[in-house]
């Protein structure tokens, strides 16, 4: 057996081990798959007669694909939902095992080290965790865009893709910009045929999906969430005002898909399918109002790419990349990581990553190094990010900032200070505000009580920030209560106002967890 055959046999052993694990790891947890649960639980919910888009999950999670998904996925409710989670996680790593072979074709270590690295990622981790449907559109959309379908048939997957999440449209796009015009034809008359064939099945779903659901993009969660590493999720973490962030959302957005197609027409045309697939892969995330990690597999395989082709500035860029989408940065250097710039850049590199590689395409790395221009412009990128790095945010950049109100008193994490008119009492002691502080993994909560005179209650998360409201609930007589919850208070500022509008109280030391 020669050397890349052992190669390739031990991370074959290795990603063998590490998806039991996984599995394991996944079916032990009380949530597991809990996306999985939503589709089980709204396919019932459907086969009983009731509307789909009227399901919501125990943990308030609803439907949100579009009617095609739910043919798609109605089979599932045929079993119990204690025998579709295994066999679930089974085929989420056998797609994952997919698109490995379809990345690294042709060459059993490449594919081997792709299945590897794609695994050991925070995307397929997430994908196994919640049950996600993300890596079958993937492997769905590659497998067509690489060309491995039968010419006859080639494009109907990504028209299939797309009818069970809209992103892959983008691929009808790139097939006509480098010249497949039946592909794109066959892609789009897929959607079509995928979406009337909802209407005719779900008449009253498709119109309630087509004309509103879709749109409502509050059902998918909070969009600023650092989850969403989208340019949307990130421009909303900078604070752009609500009025123009559809404009400069737009710009954007139409600025990295252009620069992206045009970077993978070329590169089809190098003869790199491969490498032009997953490009415009990633500008759907980038492009995505939603990109949440189990969406993020195409810059997991981006990286893969850079690092396995020649020269120390691809395999060092791909190096970047690829931990970025393995490792939480802003979890992991959370002693720097509070620092506002630097905060931002580390809690959005994988947006920012995936930004890159639809803007720099996967050659011109070397090539800067190849021409004073070229340099030029890495060196005003470095200083430009340098300089973000040591600015302050605004208020409303807080990445996971959620204040919340009356519906979520009933769940056990929030309002942890007190449950009951007697505990109220015993906490605020007569007060006029007190409160709890609890990190956790990702984010930090603030959970309290406030006396009758105080009649407004202010969080401001940076220095000349934007403060924000928080609500008082008025959900006993012993005191109302408030809970939010931020990525960081290490800047924060809490006051408490009277009914005159005067500061009864302020906080910044004490909002430092114990």
């Amino acid at each position: 057996m020669g050397t890349p055959a052992r190669r390739a046999a031990a991370l074959w052993v290795l990603f063998g081990v590490v998806a039991l694990v996984s599995c394991a790891l996944v079916l032990r947890r009380p949530d597991r798959l809990s996306d999985l649960h939503i589709y089980y639980g709204a396919m019932r919910h459907l086969w009983e007669g009731r509307p789909l888009y009227e399901f919501v999950a125990e943990n308030g999670g609803p439907f949100t694909y579009p009617p095609c998904a739910a043919l798609v996925l109605g089979p599932i409710a045929v079993l119990p939902e204690g025998l579709l989670q295994p066999l679930w996680l089974v085929a989420t790593v056998a797609a994952l095992a997919a698109i490995a072979a379809a990345v690294g074709r042709g060459r059993p270590d490449l594919v081997a080290a792709v299945a590897c690295g794609l695994l050991l990622s925070a995307p397929a981790q997430s994908n196994l965790r919640f049950g996600q449907v993300s890596v079958f559109v993937v492997l769905l959309a590659l497998v067509d865009a690489v060309g491995l379908t039968p010419a006859r048939w080639r494009g109907c997957l990504v028209g299939l893709a797309a009818a069970v999440k809209l992103t892959p449209l983008l691929f009808v796009v790139y097939f006509l910009a480098v010249g497949r015009y039946r592909d794109a034809g066959r892609a789009a008359g897929a959607f079509v045929a995928a979406a009337a064939v909802g209407a005719l099945v779900l008449p009253g779903e498709s119109w309630t999906y087509w004309t509103g659901t879709m749109f409502e993009t509050s059902r998918i969660g909070n969009l600023a969430s650092l989850g969403n590493q989208s340019v949307q999720g990130m421009l909303l973490r900078v604070g752009v005002p609500a009025s123009g962030l559809p404009l400069v959302w737009a710009a954007l957005v139409g600025l990295v898909c252009l620069v992206g197609l045009v970077r993978a027409r070329q590169l089809f045309h190098d003869g790199h399918p491969t490498k032009a697939a997953v490009l415009v892969g990633c500008a759907t995330v980038a492009a995505s109002p939603v990109s949440w990690t189990h969406h993020q597999l195409w810059p997991v395989l981006a990286a893969m790419l850079l690092i396995g082709t020649h020269g120390a500035v691809h395999r060092a860029a791909g190096g970047a990349l690829l931990t970025a989408m393995v490792l939480s940065l802003g979890v992991v250097l959370a002693d720097v990581s509070f620092t506002p710039g630097v905060q931002f850049v580390l809690e959005n590199a994988r947006a920012l990553g995936t930004v890159g590689i639809c803007v720099l395409g996967f050659g011109a790395a070397v090539a800067a190094q190849r021409t004073a221009r070229r340099w030029t412009l890495a060196g005003a990128a470095a200083v430009a990010v340098a300089v973000v790095a040591v600015q302050p945010l605004p208020a409303s950049a807080d990445p996971t900032f959620k204040a919340y109100r009356l519906a979520d008193t009933a769940n056990p994490r929030y309002f942890y200070v007190c449950r009951d008119d007697p505990s109220c009492a015993e906490f605020i002691g007569g007060l006029a505000i007190r409160f709890g502080v609890v990190a956790e993994k990702t984010k930090v909560r603030v959970n309290g009580v406030v006396g009758p005179t105080v009649a407004r209650l202010e969080y401001q998360s940076a220095p000349g920030g934007r403060p924000r409201e928080i609500p008082l609930l008025d959900v006993y007589a012993a005191g109302r209560v408030f809970s939010f919850r931020s990525a960081s208070l290490a800047h924060g500022e809490l006051v408490a106002y009277d009914l005159a509008g005067n500061a009864l109280a302020t906080y910044r030391r004490e909002l430092s967890p114990d």
